[in-house]
């Protein structure tokens, strides 16, 4: 084995100032085995392996450029980079603290509220116009609205809301979505198909969200009395009806509902309250298959029956504004639906008819185009007749379920709203029924005459009743008679007469009595909306409560009107009757207002024209068919004696302060004249 030559090394010597630096006295004495072992050191190799302090170079950037919004392109700058290997807190080697932060870092973090709204401004905006670019390119977008609206600032708040709202009416589609089952997701679809479903998916979870965030927000809080929170709250309510309305075929529909009728079982009436009901009156009258209204129906009957019906009476006049009052053609009661008998079906039986004869080619063609005209029908959209009949059966029988519940129960602030609505529907109410109805509308007429006695009386024990009632007699009774008779002109007459043995003499006697106290009544021509002061004659320290109509639809004197319209206007009335009222109305015309005496002047004329030769004996002394005296304070009609009286008023009528007037009972002579 050869052995490796031995290295030649340069040995330094000594400098000069080495030597001089040196004295006698501090030399010493090296060993030997130290100089043997220094001459064998590689000092170059040592210093060349030694470590040495270089500046850390930069990483090269390799992230492409990209696009902002704007358009520029722009290289894109990690700032987390070139910090990888440094901590993001104050090494102790600078003296910092890695549990404090500087207090130039703290002042940074404070932006001014001001800053901070021109902010959210400003980032709001930009996500709401590349959310309306390309709604599935930016679902992300969704999410972070909702984020900012979490802001615990009220105007960050609102602006949030707001934007949403604009930014889900214009991104939502025409259709409902409905939830992938699990076959779905396992199945192989090409990419746009996964594209859509992704963004769906992501819209409907988005919209969930904002939709619990205007509940939250509609609520009220113990912060409702303040300017801030109040704010909030209204722009919620805002943005829940106008979503409503916008697209109420999208899901979640129920919890909309759910934040107006909750704010319609408030007692207080305020803007918010108003809104509400206005959005549902407008999404009734909207309502083209009747799905979304019996959704309403069912929220808004369940909320009253939970409140004992203790809610304001606009709440239940929103039922008038139902489609099925003009579309519907069956009739009802609170337990079922009459359906109207189909072609080729009599009595719930097919009739026989005579089978025509097709080949089998020709039935193989009909079945084809039936399934195409399924088909198109599918493809449209168009609404079948017998779902739409289905859901307002199913929403007539809860309105007249409520209806017939608050009848039984007297609720003396709906009542007016209960009568009103059985006015509007009697064209939809089973006969079978009637019976039931007529005994309970003259149950609340004999109560109205019992309260109608105490207001008479003037003493405190009736001015308490009254106070504590609240309860305006005479129009409760107007509305009774009212709907009696608007229930048998709805019907087939005879066949309910016959049928139900219907004995309407009550409510005809009462109206006829109550005539002379409805013509001096102040506030005849008045309605709710009408501006009313306190009687200045009434002493000074009582506190007598302005009773105010409860249906604001029609005044007294239309309702009066139309009492006496169905009372007298139809052929088959007796003499009697027709005398009897028709003296009553002409001694009524003198005390009453102007427009209303032109009323009365006109309804004169009608039953003129239908029953002229029954009544003119009573404008000409001459022809008198009665003996005796005629009694005008006698409540019964037929023992009055009408044809033993004369219609004098009409002289005083043609002196009447008004030219119609006056024109008026001339022409209801010359009727006469033209008669006889």
């Amino acid at each position: 084995m050869a052995v490796a030559p031995v290295v030649k090394r340069k040995r330094g010597s000594p400098s000069e100032s080495f030597h001089e630096g040196v004295t006698l006295s501090t030399k010493v004495q090296i060993p030997d085995d130290f100089s043997s072992r220094a001459a064998g050191w590689n000092l170059e190799q040592d210093y060349e392996q030694r470590p040495r302090k270089q500046r850390k170079k930069e990483k090269e950037n390799t992230r492409l450029p990209i696009k902002t919004a704007e358009g520029r392109i722009e290289q894109f700058n990690d700032p987390l980079a070139g910090n990888e290997d440094e901590g993001s807190w104050p090494s102790s080697e600078d003296g910092g603290d890695p549990e404090q932060v500087p207090d130039s870092v703290k002042e940074e973090a404070k932006v001014p509220i001001r800053q901070q709204i021109i902010e959210a401004k400003e980032e709001l905006a930009r996500i709401a116009s590349l959310i309306n670019e390309d709604p599935e390119e930016h679902a992300g977008g969704f999410r972070t609205l909702g984020q900012i609206a979490a802001s615990p600032n009220p105007t960050i708040k609102r602006l949030a809301l707001a934007t949403q709202l604009a930014v889900y009416k214009d991104a939502i589609p025409g259709y409902r979505i409905r939830p992938i089952a699990e076959q779905d997701q396992t199945e192989k679809v090409s990419k746009d198909v996964r594209r859509l479903r992704a963004f769906e998916q992501t819209l409907v979870s988005c919209y969930q969200g904002y939709i619990k965030d205007l509940a939250i927000c509609a609520k009220p809080t113990k912060d409702q009395q303040s300017e801030a929170m109040a704010s909030v709250t209204k722009v919620a309510i805002s943005c829940a009806c106008a979503l409503l309305l916008a697209v109420p075929h999208f899901n979640f529909r129920g919890e909309l509902l759910k934040i107006l009728i909750a704010k319609l079982s408030s007692s207080k009436v305020d803007a918010n309250f108003v809104k509400c009901r206005e959005a549902v009156e407008s999404l009734f009258r909207s309502d083209e298959d009747g799905t979304w209204s019996l959704d309403a129906i069912s929220l808004v009957t369940r909320m009253m029956r939970a409140r004992h019906y203790q809610v304001d009476e606009s709440v239940l006049n929103t039922f008038l504004h139902l489609r099925l009052l003009t579309e519907f053609s069956s009739k009802a009661s609170q337990n079922r639906v009459d359906k109207p008998a189909k072609d080729g079906f009599i009595g719930g039986k097919k009739s026989k008819f005579k089978k025509e004869f097709r080949t089998k080619k020709q039935r193989k063609m009909m079945k084809e185009r039936k399934d195409v005209e399924k088909e198109f029908e599918e493809a449209d959209a168009i609404v079948s007749h017998e779902q739409r009949d289905r859901m307002q059966s199913e929403t007539l029988k809860l309105v007249f379920v409520t209806y017939f519940r608050i009848l039984k129960d007297r609720i003396p602030n709906l009542m007016g709203a209960v009568l009103e609505g059985l006015v509007k529907y009697a064209h939809l109410i089973n006969q079978d029924f009637f019976g039931d109805l007529l005994e309970a509308l003259k149950d609340l007429i004999l109560d109205a005459e019992t309260l109608f006695d105490h207001e008479e009386e003037g003493q405190e024990q009736g001015e308490d009743m009254l106070s504590k009632s609240d309860r305006d007699a005479t129009r409760e009774a107007l509305l009774c008679i009212t709907t009696a008779f608007t229930l048998l002109e709805g019907q087939d007459a005879a066949r309910s007469a016959t049928a139900l043995n219907l004995d309407l003499t009550f409510f005809t006697s009462h109206l006829y009595k109550s005539l002379y106290d409805l013509c001096l009544n102040p506030e005849l021509e008045l309605s709710s909306r009408s501006l009313r002061l306190p009687d200045p004659h009434s002493p000074p320290n009582t506190s007598t409560p302005i009773t105010t109509p409860k249906v604001n639809l029609r005044t007294t004197a239309v309702l009066l009107l139309r009492a006496l319209t169905a009372i007298l206007t139809p052929r088959a009335v007796p003499p009697v009757r027709l005398a009897a009222f028709t003296k009553q109305l002409c001694t009524s015309s003198l005390q009453l207002p102007e427009k209303s005496t032109l009323a009365m002047l006109s309804l004169l004329n009608n039953v003129i024209k239908i029953h002229g030769r029954k009544l003119a004996s009573l404008w000409n002394t001459e022809e008198r068919k009665g003996d005796g005296d005629f009694d005008a304070l006698r409540g019964d009609f037929e023992s009055s004696n009408p044809f033993a009286s004369t219609i004098w008023e009409g002289e005083l009528l043609k002196l009447h302060f008004a030219p119609g007037v006056r024109q008026g009972a001339k022409g209801v002579e010359q009727l006469i004249d033209g008669i006889k």
